[in-house]
C-alpha cells in the first residue's frame, strides 16, 4: 500500500483496452479514475444482492410482449408487491419490445423477492438499482 491507495495489475484484451482508453479520454478522465467509476458502480449494482433494511430503487425490465402471457405475468406479480412499488412506467419501445420501470421502496428482502420472481418470467433483460437509505 502507498500513500493510501493500492497498485493492480490486470489482463484485458487489447481492443477492450483500446476502446476503453478512447472512451476515458473522450470524457477527460485518467484510466485509474475511471476503472474506480467502474468498481464502485459495479460494487454498488451488486450490493443489494446481501442488504439489509430500508432501500429504494427501480427494477428495469425488457420483455417481448407477442410472447403469450408474458405481460400478463409481470402485471400479477406487481399486484403482489404493492407494499414496495411505488409507481411503474410502461414503454413501447417497438412492435414487439416493452419496457418497465418499477419504482420500488421498502425492504430489501421483499424487494429481492419481487426482483426472484420476475426474473422467474420470460423476460429479455431485468437489472436492479438500488440507492441505500
Amino acid at each position: 500500500m502507498m500513500g493510501g491507495v493500492s497498485r493492480v495489475s490486470i489482463s484485458l484484451p487489447p481492443e477492450m483496452l483500446e476502446e476503453f482508453d478512447r472512451v476515458v479520454e473522450r470524457l477527460g478522465m485518467t484510466r485509474s479514475k475511471a476503472v474506480q467509476v467502474a468498481m464502485r458502480d459495479f460494487l454498488t449494482e451488486h450490493r443489494w444482492e446481501t442488504a439489509e433494511g430500508m432501500v429504494a430503487g427501480a427494477i428495469t425490465l425488457l420483455y417481448d410482449h407477442k410472447i403469450r402471457g408474458v405481460e400478463e405475468e409481470v402485471t400479477d406479480i406487481q399486484h403482489e408487491f404493492r407494499d414496495v412499488i411505488s409507481s411503474t412506467t410502461h414503454v413501447h419501445l417497438d412492435e414487439r419490445n416493452c419496457l418497465e420501470i418499477i419504482a420500488v421502496k421498502g425492504d430489501v428482502a421483499r424487494i429481492r423477492e419481487l426482483y426472484r420472481r420476475l426474473m422467474a418470467q420470460r423476460v429479455k433483460q431485468l437489472k436492479f438499482s438500488l440507492l441505500q437509505i
